[in-house]
């Protein structure tokens, strides 16, 4: 019996990315990094920055994602976000651009802990692909 199921991830622009030969993703939920195998319970959950890895039988990918809401039902997996990039594709100089960017929204007097939380999130892991 096959151990596979679908994955979409889809921006704003597009749809981002697709595969049906999938046997693993790992999402950075809120609850915690989360794990997800064919016949997982239907789950919704919102996600922070962080990155997506993607097994399948052609390979590992990986991704950054800074927001969005991952849903799985009937083995297949939706991720919805505003912002994502593989890490194979980026440029150094624009992880360090990002985390320039971030630690000002992250100095401002006048963000919530929530907001904060979220930018030093993004922080942390965009310092982890550099």
């Amino acid at each position: 019996m096959s151990e596979e199921f679908k994955v979409e991830i889809v921006n704003p622009e597009k749809s981002f990315f697709s595969k049906e030969d999938v046997t693993e993703v790992i999402v950075p939920a809120f609850e915690g990094e989360m794990g997800i195998l064919k016949d997982h319970i239907s789950i919704i959950s919102f996600l922070k920055p962080g990155i997506i890895t993607i097994y399948s039988k052609s390979g590992e990918e990986k991704f950054f994602v800074e927001d969005g809401i991952v849903e799985f039902k009937n083995n297949n997996l939706s991720v919805l976000t505003s912002s994502i990039f593989s890490l194979k594709d980026i440029d150094k100089n624009k992880i360090q651009d990002l985390i320039k960017v971030t630690e000002q929204e992250a100095n401002k007097s006048e963000i919530s802990d929530q907001a904060k939380f979220l930018a030093d999130q993004k922080i942390d892991v965009l310092r982890s692909i550099n």
